[in-house]
């Protein structure tokens, strides 16, 4: 069988990621988490006191960051661990500030593509089916009500031990639906020839094994 590349798209907190790595283990593919690299961004410019608004010194700041994968759930920021802290609440209320910025996302899709060229990849963000790969064979528009996305993320955080509502998760996800439908570059948007699975209803299991079998399809 070929190796494919497989784009999961949708806006947060619809399961991308999750569903993203189980349907990489399943294919025994790489996974790229694009969402990681923009939130290791956001977390250095944090802890560096930059402005989130300042796009080129974010850019600038991106020339000087080193962000690798170390397996399928681990991202180093210049050589060090920082898995745990990209997913805190800070950095998710910032990141689609950083991810705005059109500077910035140029400099990414390059980080991204590069990553592509070995091929048998699964990768998921906001722009990857419309921007980042376009000729990818399989691509997913992954969406979900706001209410399931947000007890979703909300039962996440309950258990990382954050102390939040889901009223104010809720807030936090509309909030970054529009920005990211919204930005000036690259915006959230399904590509055209995107396979659209809306996961409200679903299991993790059966979006799986819904995506597996359509790439297993396009694999011959």
């Amino acid at each position: 069988m070929k190796k494919i590349t497989i784009a999961i798209d949708g806006p947060a907190a619809a399961g991308k990621s999750t569903v993203a790595k189980l349907v990489a283990y399943q294919l025994d593919y790489n996974y790229i988490d694009t969402g990681a690299m923009y939130r290791a961004l956001t977390l250095k410019a944090l802890n560096n006191n930059i402005d989130v608004n300042d796009e080129d010194s974010l850019s600038n700041l991106l020339d000087n960051t080193t962000i690798e994968f170390h397996g399928n759930n681990v991202i180093f920021i210049d050589d060090v661990d920082k898995s745990k802290e990209i997913r805190s609440s800070i950095v998710t209320n910032n990141v689609s500030i950083v991810s705005k910025h059109k500077k910035v996302r140029l400099k990414m899709v390059e980080l991204q593509r590069q990553l592509l060229t070995q091929g048998g990849v699964v990768i998921d963000g906001r722009d990857i089916g419309t921007y980042v790969c376009p000729e990818a064979e399989l691509k997913i528009f992954q969406i979900a009500t706001v209410e399931s996305r947000a007890i979703r993320r909300f039962q996440e955080m309950q258990a990382k031990g954050i102390n939040t509502s889901l009223e104010e998760v809720i807030n936090d996800i509309k909030e970054r639906d529009r920005l990211d439908s919204t930005r000036e570059f690259a915006p959230l948007r399904k590509a055209h020839d995107a396979i659209e699975v809306d996961t409200t209803n679903m299991s993790i299991e059966q979006v799986v094994d819904k995506i597996v079998e359509l790439a297993k399809e396009r694999m011959i």
